[in-house]
């Protein structure tokens, strides 16, 4: 900068490194791995679209739209806005891409989103969501399929215990329209004791009023009409149908009949992953039915329902990973190990062994960065080893040495890591090396202490 200030991190932004960057991944690794179980396909969006497509699909009376979003004028003249998040652009996408046939289409995504509020522990302006959506199924399956896809990447990042399900129907658009009567007939008589947002909301968007914080709205939201009077024998059933099927997945739910979604595309199962692990901030995950979305946005009516969860949130939430184990350490001595470490580092990486050099400081530094990395190995590497041609092997767990010549140097390491963890936790169909391993006798090494 031209007054010699250093910059600053934008507020509300992060830098994810170390501890959080390691939880952060692990989120992300978890979640790939389970919606590839459940056959969702990963699809990558634009970070920008055109403003349109949210206020269109989010609504312009929403505090999204008409607060929170970051939106600017490109230098074509056109409004532009950063995702505030997923759905909108993967409906946008569905259309304008010719997704439709393949319709039922089970998607995944992850990856930063932006909303201009007030930071706090777990929230921030860009943060980072996953996302699972199936758009072309009408069916209460699919409903379950999403909320099974949840309870799975819940449990297996282990934070099951302690977050409830939460599970609504909103119905269909009959019972909406009853159920939205019944709403503004009871908030009417209470007009004069509501909030002021409440009171916009009430011509507008009367079922937001149920979820609203003000605590001069809580008595009146608590003694609102249930949906349940007003729900059609279709909108009913499949109710029925989703909490069937959850109990046939075993799935555990509890009943939330507050749980609302104002916008009126949305339509039968509403839900919510809810934790008193985060204080305030309780939703680790949540989602819906929204047929009426991309009918919204121009296309044919098309049903969809999907979720979203932030990475960060549930970051907060998982045990700090276990830092992997680095497999080995080049330690070379003078010039020429040095270039000869540069070549044996090179091959390793090839051979599919995670591997770095060491080369900078005494032995002791040297040898100080290996343990840092947690290594398996140091492979030593001085004057008299480049005249033998051969490397010093020393295990870091517990000491012991061996020798191996450089020529056979990619494949005893490969065999010793992979003789320590095993083929399967490497998570390789078939190790790197395997058709060109040499043979044990050649590759043998004998350990000394």
């Amino acid at each position: 900068m031209a007054n010699g200030k250093t910059p600053q991190r934008i507020r509300g932004t992060q830098d994810i490194f170390g501890e959080d960057q390691r939880r952060f991944q692990h989120v992300v690794d978890t979640f790939d791995r389970v919606r590839r179980l459940y056959a969702f396909q990963r699809v990558e969006l634009p970070v920008f679209e055109a403003t349109a497509v949210f206020a269109r699909s989010l609504g312009e009376t929403t505090d999204v739209v008409s607060k929170e979003m970051y939106s600017f004028e490109d230098r074509g003249g056109d409004s532009i806005t950063l995702r505030p998040e997923f759905t909108a652009g993967i409906a946008r996408a569905y259309l304008t891409e010719g997704w439709q046939q393949h319709a039922p289409l089970k998607i995944a995504t992850h990856g930063p989103v932006f909303r201009y509020e007030r930071p706090q522990k777990g929230r921030y302006r860009q943060f980072h969501q996953i996302d699972a959506e199936i758009i072309g199924a009408a069916e209460p399956q699919a409903d379950v399929e999403l909320l099974a896809l949840a309870d799975q990447l819940l449990k297996e990042l282990g934070i099951a215990d302690g977050v409830t399900l939460q599970l609504n129907t909103l119905g269909d658009a009959e019972t909406r329209d009853a159920w939205r009567e019944a709403l503004v007939a009871h908030f009417e008589k209470h007009r004069g004791d509501l909030s002021e947002d409440s009171l916009a909301r009430l011509d507008k968007n009367p079922l937001r009023i149920l979820d609203s914080k003000d605590p001069r709205d809580r008595p009146i939201a608590d003694t609102a009409p249930d949906i349940d009077a007003h729900l059609s024998s279709a909108a009913g059933g499949f109710f029925e149908s989703v909490t069937k099927g959850l109990e046939a997945a075993g799935v555990a739910w509890t009943r939330n009949s507050r749980l609302v979604r104002g916008l009126d595309y949305y339509r039968h199962t509403a839900f919510e992953f809810v934790t008193d692990r985060l204080g305030a901030q309780g939703t680790v995950l949540a989602g819906g039915r929204y047929d009426g979305l991309i009918g919204q946005l121009g296309g044919p009516e098309t049903p969809g329902v999907g979720w979203a969860a932030g990475i960060e949130r549930l970051a907060m939430l998982v045990e700090e990973p276990t830092e992997a184990r680095f497999d080995a350490v080049v330690v070379p001595m003078g010039d020429a190990a040095i270039l000869r470490g540069q070549a044996i580092v090179t091959e390793l990486r090839r051979a599919g062994v995670s591997a770095d050099m060491a080369f900078r400081g005494n032995m002791k530094k040297r040898m100080a960065k290996a343990d840092a990395l947690n290594a398996r190995y140091a492979i030593i590497l001085g004057d008299d080893e480049i005249a033998k041609g051969e490397a010093t092997i020393k295990a870091l767990d517990d000491g012991a040495q061996a020798s191996a010549r450089f020529e056979l140097l990619p494949w005893t390491i490969f065999d010793l890591v992979f003789e320590d963890i095993g083929y399967e936790d490497r998570k390789e169909s078939k190790p790197p090396l395997a058709s060109r391993m040499p043979t044990k006798k050649a590759g043998e090494v004998y350990w000394t202490r």
